[in-house]
């Protein structure tokens, strides 16, 4: 028999280290070639570890909750063979990446490149995560020396620095947190503040995923001054045309036909009208994107909230949009969706109205500089001008709040943006094929 070490793969770009959430089997368990053995938590997604090959788990590495880097074997199998193997001797456990583009690696890597000039000696091992956090919040290396570690031999987490962080308080810092754009020098930590507590109330600790969400809405905040225009939409034909194509459009491919992918559709058209709302923010540069990846919001059954994005929706037909977003919004909510499928979104659309909202004021997602929501469609009594005259009739109706960054999207071009949506979908085309 051989011994076979099972790595943790790779998973994109700019991802250096995963968390063990779980194992699905135990030591002495017989797993068959691509079984999912462990499940995996990154700074971007949950996910699953197959094994490439047959054979016996003998020994577990990285326990629950320790941090594992890519590359690093996390557990030893026992095969069929003679000699010692490793994944990358033959095939080579992988979570499939996409290469991302400049906008994506700016999202992951700016925290440590904006803090680069802070430097740590050799004594401490820290991952490029937890340094940049170290950095961002000018933890000294004597007070980094100080938190005990929960990962392997003491190393610090990224759950140990933020507990950190957060018992910290708002003690003066000894210098200004190194600015993240030209204009914004502010922490992305949200200032701790002492909340009374009655008997009968209930302290949950936040989870991974939420920590993760605070921390980016809180920096997306401080980073980008909001404007939101609100826009009212005659979404009838819309209506029309997909009850009249749902049925059979679900028994011809097998999928379910929502509104998503005509919004999609409509916010492609919108962005290849005004290109300049399809862009980021490098310092006082301005990245105008080639690619039209649109970010869509999803809740989770546990409360939480995911954005997987639709890559080149410019290049999809309706058809094609429609089994993506299902396709993404299914491996969201079942936990299978991979890094690369939340990374590279240059504009997101966040579908309010599912929950039976009007309207809502989205926070932008850094680093894109708008975001559009999407409300509940109602019938109302709407005017309606026709040749004889105004008349009243029952109209699907629908708002829309357009969300965007001050700093590069005036309010021109941002109304003129959401006009255009207004538009395609108020004169939605009945003989539309998909």
């Amino acid at each position: 028999m051989a011994e076979y070490k099972l790595l943790l793969p790779s998973m994109g770009e700019g991802v250096m280290e995963a968390t063990i959430i779980t194992w699905l089997f135990n030591e002495g368990d017989n797993v068959k070639e691509d079984d999912s053995v462990v499940e995996i938590a990154t700074d971007k997604v949950d996910s699953d570890v197959p094994t490439p090959v047959s054979g016996k788990i003998v020994k577990i590495l990285k326990q629950k909750d320790e941090v594992a880097k890519v590359g690093e074997a996390i557990a030893i199998l026992e095969i069929e063979g003679e000699g010692s193997t490793t994944a990358s001797e033959e095939v080579q456990t992988e979570v499939p990446a996409a290469a991302p583009d400049a906008d994506t690696l700016k999202t992951i890597e700016e925290p440590l490149q904006a803090a680069s000039n802070v430097e740590f000696s050799g004594d401490l091992y820290l991952s490029p995560l937890v340094k940049s956090i170290a950095q961002q919040e000018n933890i000294s290396e004597s007070e980094l020396k100080s938190i005990k570690g929960s990962g392997l031999e003491g190393r610090i987490t990224k759950e140990d620095i933020l507990a950190y962080v957060s018992n910290r308080g708002n003690q003066p810092v000894q210098q200004a947190a190194p600015a993240q754009t030209a204009a914004v020098k502010a922490p992305v930590s949200t200032p701790v503040s002492t909340v009374s507590t009655a008997a009968g109330d209930e302290i949950i600790p936040m989870d991974r995923m939420r920590k993760i969400i605070a921390e980016n809405m809180v920096k997306a905040k401080q980073i980008a001054p909001h404007v939101t225009s609100f826009i009212e939409t005659d979404v009838t034909n819309v209506v029309k045309w997909r009850n009249k194509h749902k049925d059979i459009f679900e028994k011809r491919e097998g999928e379910k036909l929502t509104f998503m992918p005509i919004f999609v559709k409509a916010v492609v058209k919108a962005i290849q009208d005004f290109p300049m709302i399809n862009v980021s923010i490098n310092g006082e540069n301005i990245i105008k994107k080639k690619n039209i990846n649109i970010g869509m919001a999803t809740a989770l059954p546990d409360g939480n909230l995911i954005v997987p994005v639709i890559k080149n929706a410019d290049q999809l037909s309706l058809s094609g949009l429609a089994k993506a977003i299902n396709d993404l919004a299914y491996r969201a909510r079942n936990k299978k969706l991979r890094p690369e499928d939340t990374q590279g979104a240059t504009y997101t659309i966040s579908n309010v109205g599912s929950f039976g909202n009007l309207m809502g004021t989205p926070i932008i997602p850094q680093p894109q500089v708008a975001i559009l929501a999407i409300g509940a469609i109602v019938k109302k009594p709407a005017v309606l001008e026709t040749k004889d005259g105004d008349v009243i009739a029952i109209r699907q109706l629908m708002f829309m709040s357009h969300s965007y960054d001050h700093r590069v999207v005036d309010g021109s071009l941002g109304g003129m943006m959401l006009k255009h949506v207004h538009d395609y979908l108020q004169n939605w085309d009945l003989n539309t094929e998909i």
